[in-house]
């Protein structure tokens, strides 16, 4: 008997072993990608343009009675009071009451989450995977998450940010873009290879970090993202945590027609038993009612050098010329100019190439003006190249990062010819009458980019509005501020 206990254990030694071994690379950054905004919302300054991309990492007494008496809706009402939003419609204050229900929901249940990491003990991913080996067992959260869906610039991110920023600082929480979680989970199972549940052990690292979750434009394209998510999600699940997301698609129409979907059908039952799924059906897009600034996006067929000029008067008297950065996993990105934070591209390479969401965050990181040269129409014939940049314009967007291109045509006529599978039943079948040069022959009936289409129309038009760009401007304004306050400090503790 003591002989078959011993050997039981022995996987369970084998893998401790394992940890111990690879235990500096746990201790090191588990983030492939800092969010830009990362900052200790405590330090959250009410501004027109600011909603803090917080993940809390400092720790206070709460008072949660006053925690109570507090939350989104007050907050909202006091925003509008002060002339900083809009006064909502029916819509939008109908998912604030549902977005303050959770609030209030969670400041009641603090201990049964294990929100708060003072009170908290916990276990470290590694031990909670170590333990689990012993003693299985599950601790779904008492608290459902809430899945937020809806048309563009109805809200939502504004509405995730208003409830993010309510939550007291010394929570578990994280809030972050969903193409930047599945970067974070991707490099962490490579840091796991060798581990037999290596979702398991980057679920209990997660959830040991975070209860609450919230992740922003939910939006399935990957085929290597769909197939794990079920497995992570349960795991995480079964670790406590709760989900709060955004997402433009309803959870049934999550990875439509995407390969192997019947492996991924799975995660929209649990996802459907873990949140309340709420749609926002507002009509009105809010981000298309900022004030339009002509001069950084240029409708124009003919030369580069034009956009080149105005590049050069960015960087003003910087030297420039070709970069090579860092982008993910030690792979490094050649951009061909680059100078005081900005960055020139032909639209060929850097959306013809095979590049993805990890290669646009790194460029986001490391430059916050991208100058892009030539945006085509897109059709069934780059097909490819549209789903690039409509990646490149949702990283943009999250990391508030300046476009500043040239096009053959408005953010609408560049994406006029991409269209979804119900709308393509609409279009006229081709008769003899019509001539294949004004015919549809270059439509793209693409379900993804069909649904991605108007949120891309909607955020290139607010990254070129007037108070995008004021944002922008202040937010570089606050980051040299920062360096220089740094460099400061430096040169007193060198003379000191």
């Amino acid at each position: 008997m003591r002989r078959a206990l011993v050997k039981s254990l022995g996987p369970i030694h084998s893998a401790f072993r394992h940890y111990e071994a690879k235990r500096p690379l746990l201790n090191a950054s588990a983030v492939l990608y800092d969010v830009r905004y990362k900052t200790d919302v405590c330090n959250y300054v009410h501004s027109s343009y600011m909603f803090s991309r917080a993940m809390s990492t400092g720790a206070a007494n709460v008072n949660y009675e006053e925690v109570k008496r507090m939350g989104p809706l007050v907050e909202y009402e006091r925003r509008i009071s002060v002339g900083e939003l809009e006064d909502g419609d029916n819509c939008q204050i109908g998912t604030l009451r549902e977005i303050q229900r959770l609030y209030d929901e969670l400041g009641n249940s603090v201990h049964a989450c294990h929100l708060d990491r003072d009170s908290d003990p916990g276990k470290t991913g590694r031990s909670r995977w170590l333990w689990s080996r012993f003693m299985p067992q599950s601790s779904v959260s008492p608290v459902k998450g809430l899945y937020l869906y809806g048309g563009v610039g109805t809200g939502k991110t504004m509405l995730m940010d208003l409830f993010f920023d309510q939550l007291p600082c010394s929570w578990r929480k994280k809030r972050i873009h969903f193409h930047d979680f599945m970067l974070n989970v991707h490099s962490r199972l490579q840091r796991h290879k060798g581990v037999s549940d290596p979702l398991e052990v980057v679920a209990g690292e997660i959830s040991h970090e975070s209860i609450l979750l919230c992740l922003d434009e939910f939006m399935v394209n990957d085929v290597a993202d769909a197939l794990i998510l079920n497995r992570l999600f349960k795991h995480l699940f079964c670790n406590g945590v709760i989900l709060v997301a955004t997402s433009n698609r309803a959870p049934d129409n999550l990875y439509e027609r995407g390969l192997q979907r019947d492996l991924f059908l799975p995660f929209i039952s649990t996802l459907k038993e873990r949140c309340i799924i709420h749609e926002i059906g507002s009509s009105v897009d809010y981000r298309r009612r900022t004030s339009a600034e002509e001069g950084f996006y240029f409708i124009q067929n003919g030369t580069s050098d034009f956009l080149m000029q105005r590049f050069k008067e960015l960087i003003g008297e910087h030297i420039v010329r070709p970069q090579e950065v860092e982008v993910v996993m030690g792979r490094r990105l050649e951009v061909p100019l680059g100078a005081n934070g900005c960055a020139y591209f032909p639209f060929e390479e850097l959306c013809d190439k095979p590049l993805g969401a990890a290669d646009y965050f790194g460029l986001c990181k490391n430059f916050h003006t991208l100058a892009l040269d030539g945006v085509p129409i897109f059709g069934l014939h780059n097909r490819t190249a549209a789903y690039r940049f409509v990646t490149l314009v949702d990283v943009m967007y999250e990391n508030k990062a300046r476009l500043m291109c040239t096009a053959e045509g408005t953010p609408f006529e560049l994406l006029e010819r991409i269209i979804t599978i119900a709308d393509a039943q609409y279009v006229a079948p081709r008769t003899s009458s019509r001539s294949r040069k004004n015919d549809d022959f270059d439509l793209c009936v693409d379900n993804e980019l069909g649904f991605a289409k108007d949120r891309t129309i909607s955020r290139l038009t607010e990254m070129n509005s007037k108070e995008y760009l004021e944002q922008h401007s202040e937010m570089i304004a606050n980051k040299w501020f920062e360096v220089s306050r740094n460099e400061t400090k430096n040169e007193n503790v060198v003379h000191a």
